[in-house]
């Protein structure tokens, strides 16, 4: 056994986080996994023949599939599941980018998003991808004050991409609060949040529910919740990398000067606060009038939102596991300004 398998064997007895929402996938899945391999043959010719069949082990359209089940139709689950691909594979291929580089990368896009550039690209099949996702929200009917929203979201995931950059690059573990601000973003749980109006009969609400303070706390619950189970899960991919340093459990083993065991137990401590005050706030919403009724219920959607994104990580045996992530590819140009104003070193207290 490996020193990477020993470790992962450690890990399965750590405690994981759990959640009181069903958990159910969308009739459409096998569909959207079919159009899923298309997609890595056509737009992802320029990864390496491994990286692509190791993506297609993912099956990370699963992601929506599981976290927005009740969609009713394969056009309205199509734009969410691209986002949720796309994004996870960028991520994983964009890991060495400068900061500069992701700030073209996230330009271009969401140019392509809003639709200021409506030319189809034909150079690069991740902002391709961005492009099909704009065209199917337009047919699919997606109304368009949902739609500002949910690519407003995209853009402070792509800022997320952006800004945690200056930290990779630098192997430098960021403060908890840098942390949160960085993690609400990259998780990718603002977007779906957003997109879980577009099921049951949720486009109805008012931005008066949709807006409001109270369900904006919810989203960003949700968020974190997503980031951090993200992070318990690939923590045996991400403990003794350099650069793996957004991830929950490294942040509290770095402020605390703890063992990667106790930072654990921390950031399941963390975790389950978010999930007690999603719970409150679930049941103490503000008066919504006539729509209380529907307004409770998309809260709980969002719930099984968050229950389908982490069955979606529970369920897969491919990509967290002893070499099953994919390495990035992506080589930089070296431009990246913040290599040359690093930040001040920190020391990571970590043991394995």
């Amino acid at each position: 056994m490996t020193n990477e398998q020993g470790f992962y064997a450690l890990f399965q007895n750590m405690p994981r986080p759990e959640y009181p929402f069903p958990n159910l996938i969308s009739p459409f899945a096998q569909e959207m996994r079919e159009i899923y391999y298309n997609w890595i043959d056509t737009d992802y010719t320029f990864h390496s023949e491994k990286a692509r069949q190791t993506h297609k082990k993912h099956i990370l359209t699963d992601i929506a599939a599981r976290g927005l089940p009740l969609l009713k139709t394969l056009d309205e689950l199509f734009p969410v599941a691209s986002l949720a691909a796309n994004g996870a594979m960028m991520d994983d291929y964009f890991d060495h980018c400068s900061y500069d580089e992701m700030y073209a990368i996230r330009e271009r896009s969401t140019a392509l998003l809003n639709g200021q550039d409506k030319d189809e690209p034909t150079d690069h099949g991740i902002f391709h991808q961005f492009y099909l996702l704009r065209q199917r929200a337009i047919k699919c009917g997606m109304p368009q004050r949902l739609y500002d929203r949910f690519i407003a979201g995209i853009h402070n995931l792509l800022i997320g991409f952006q800004d945690e950059k200056r930290y990779m690059s630098t192997n430098t573990i960021p403060p908890l609060p840098v942390y949160l601000i960085l993690r609400e973003d990259t998780s990718g749980g603002l977007p779906f949040c957003k997109y879980v109006a577009m099921q049951k009969d949720f486009r109805m609400l008012p931005d008066t529910v949709l807006e409001h303070p109270h369900i904006l706390r919810l989203h960003t619950l949700a968020a974190l919740m997503i980031g951090l189970h993200n992070d318990i899960i690939s923590l045996p991919k991400e403990l003794n990398r350099k650069g793996d340093v957004i991830n929950i459990i490294k942040v509290m083993q770095n402020e605390n000067n703890v063992s990667w065991e106790e930072a654990y137990m921390m950031a399941m401590d963390f975790h389950d606060n978010l999930l007690n005050e999603f719970k409150v706030l679930h049941e103490h919403l503000p008066n919504f009038g006539q729509w209380q009724e529907l307004a409770y219920d998309y809260v709980h959607t969002i719930g099984i939102m968050v229950q389908g994104v982490y069955a979606w990580h529970t369920n897969d045996r491919s990509r967290y596991v002893p070499g099953g992530y994919v390495e990035p590819e992506y080589q930089n140009s070296k431009s990246d300004r913040y290599t040359e104003q690093p930040f001040p070193k920190q020391q990571d207290s970590g043991r394995s």
